[in-house]
Parts: C-alpha cells; structure tokens; sequence
C-alpha cells in the first residue's frame, strides 16, 4: 500500500504583512501545489492521497475559493483524494463542508465526516479510519474511537486525524485537539497521518506529520513546510517508509545582519541574491539587520536592499534597519553645495544635540543625501 499523505492546505489564508501583488501570488500557489500533489502521486505510483484536515483556511469561503480545490483534484480522476475537517475548517452544521456536499464532490472525492472505517481499495486490505473534529477546538481526542475500531482481520489500519501529539499550555487539561502520540499501538495502526503542526514532524515510527505542502511561514533552514510524504506500507506488522518530497514552490527565509560598513552592505544583498539567484521572484525574506552605517553605506543599503533585492524578490519584509551616523566622508559629498551644504551641516548638528528633533534628523539627512546624489550623479 503506498499513498501520499498532506495537510494544511489552507485554501484561502491571507498574510497581513502581504502586499497585493505577494497576497495574490501566495494564495494562488496554495491552489496550484494541488497538482504537484496529484502528479507526485502518480511518479510514485500511490492510488490515494490522505489530507488531514484544514483543506481550507476559515468556515465561510466564497464560492469560488470553495470549489477550486475541488477542480485541481477531479483533474487527477485515477487518484483517490480522502479528506478530513481540521481546525480551521471544523465540521460545524451547515459550515463549509455541508456547502461542499451540497456543491457535490468529483467521484474520486471523498469527505469522511464520521469515524467509521472506510476500505482504501478495492481489495479491502487496507482500511482507513478517520478522525473527525466536530468544533475548532475539543478537550477530547478524536483518535480514541480507533481502539475498538472494528477492520477485517489482517488488514492494514491507517489513521487520518488532525491535532497536537503535546500540549503548549502550562496546563495539560487544557490542551486542545489532543492526539495520543501512541494512538499506533494502541489502535494497531500501521500508519497514524496527522495535521496541523506546519512543518515535517516525525512522531514515532508510525506516525508523522507531513507539513503543509507550500510553506506559510518565515524560518532560519527552510525547514518550516513545503513537503508531502510518500508513504509505503507493504504488510500490517511491518514499518512504513516515510519519504519526504518537496512540493513547494515557495522560499521563506528569515535573514538577519549586523551591518557597520559598505562592505557589509554588499555582502547581505549576495546573500539575499543568493537564497536564488536562478529565480528570485519565489524568495519571501524578512530582515532584521542592526548595527550602525555611516551615510553614504545607508544610502546604498536603501538603494540596494530596500529598492532594487526588494523589487527582485516575491516579498521582502523589514522588521528592523541599521541605525546611521554621518562622518565627515559622508559630508563632503555636499561640498559647493551652498544651501543644500548648509542644510546638511544643520541636520549634523541636530543628529548630535540630543535634542528633540534628533530622532529626525538623520533621516532627513539621509534623504538629503540621496536627493543630492540622483541630481549632482555622485
């Protein structure tokens, strides 16, 4: 038995700090990794693909947003595509998956709102067995019923649920979605496929969870998502093999710097050049570079960084910049200058008078500085 285990599709999230152009581009890739998944499991050769839960981001999506998920999987009709609510999209009364049934599911969709053993073939050799969660959050676990969870003998069980294996709060009664991290061997469970945490967690031996298939989120490695599993169970006692594939297209990439110098400047624009330089319009980054640049090196790191990497990548987000000081180096550009030399003289000895309009001066000057240079061509 060999299938393709997803999660957290989230079709239809939003990112706040997004602009328009990068909002777009997110959620239309989130559609789009549909198809990787389905031509992924055919290279594989897996019948089925197991999503476990939050197919979609929120209970309320539009028509639209409802049904696109839906297109991109009856175009894989030699793929079974078996999905269960999450958090995010609970199976609440008249909630989005009663719109689903309403708008009706593709022949090789199928939506299990109950816990009740389902053959995966048509064998019946292997069996899956589905947990459902009823409301966003519970305090029980819906993979207790699997226990007693009656399966023809010597066929494969094979658990989809979406919860937490470990509670964040300080208090464990207060942990919500829990799962059993060894629900496996208490239910005789050849394989456990959870959702929700975003990243590939491997639980145990027999449990693991796949990650979202596009990744949402800023990390240091580019461990934090954009991964499917293969997964192969050849007998009900035997190990499964766990395979990680990438199916993301996207790069999130947290990049932090201490800048002090123009050399230092050049040196993190190769780097964010460099996260891929063959397609750098797939890069998100966030920055957080401190330290402190005398003017001409801010100049060229507004230049550089905040104008010309940002405009190359898909998005770059400035969570903190290097504070700037002005040298007599950097003075000099104004030289026979007249008004303007005075002006820059002026927000100098503002900059350094601890007064009250110190906070603007540098920034004025910075402006200033890079006003001069367009117009004079230094």
């Amino acid at each position: 038995m060999r299938f393709v285990h997803s999660s957290d599709w989230q079709i239809g999230k939003t990112f706040a700090f997004a602009g328009d152009e990068a909002l777009h581009a997110l959620q239309a890739e989130r559609i789009q990794v549909i198809r990787r998944l389905g031509h992924l499991a055919r290279k594989e050769g897996a019948a089925t693909i197991l999503v476990a839960g939050d197919v979609y981001d929120h209970e309320s999506p539009s028509d639209k947003t409802l049904r696109q998920p839906l297109e991109r999987m009856r175009d894989f009709p030699d793929i079974q595509w078996r999905l269960i609510p999450g958090n995010h999209d609970a199976h609440l009364p008249n909630g989005v998956w009663s719109r689903l049934l309403k708008a009706g599911l593709p022949d090789n969709v199928t939506a299990h709102l109950e816990p009740v053993p389902t053959p995966m073939n048509a064998e019946e050799t292997a069996w899956l067995l589905p947990g459902v969660l009823t409301r966003r959050h519970t305090m029980t676990d819906t993979t207790a019923w699997m226990d007693g969870a009656a399966t023809p003998e010597g066929a494969m069980r094979i658990g989809l649920a979406h919860g937490s294996v470990r509670g964040f709060s300080s208090d464990p009664s207060q942990q919500t979605n829990p799962v059993a991290p060894d629900r496996p061997d208490k239910a005789g469970l050849s394989y456990l496929a959870l959702g929700d945490w975003h990243g590939f967690n491997r639980i145990g031996p027999r449990c693991a969870y796949s990650g979202s298939p596009e990744c949402d989120r800023f990390d240091t490695g580019g461990a934090g998502g954009g991964e499917s599993l293969i997964v192969t169970v050849d007998a009900p006692g035997a190990p499964p093999e766990i395979e990680r594939h990438v199916t993301g297209r996207f790069l999130w990439r947290e990049v932090s710097a201490t800048l002090s110098s123009l050399e230092d400047v050049r040196a993190l624009e190769d780097r964010l050049r460099a996260i891929d330089p063959d397609e750098p319009s797939r890069v998100l980054a966030r920055l957080k570079a401190d330290g402190v640049l005398p003017l001409s090196a801010m100049a060229v790191f507004e230049e550089s960084i905040l104008g010309a990497v940002a405009s190359a990548l898909l998005l770059l987000r400035v969570d903190q910049t290097p504070e700037t000081t002005a040298t007599e180096g950097d003075l000099s550009v104004f030289e026979g200058a007249g008004a303007i030399s005075e002006a820059a003289a002026r927000l100098t000895a503002l900059a350094a008078s601890g007064g009250p309009d110190q906070k603007h001066a540098l920034p004025a000057l910075r402006r200033l500085a890079a006003l001069w240079r367009q117009e004079s061509g230094a």
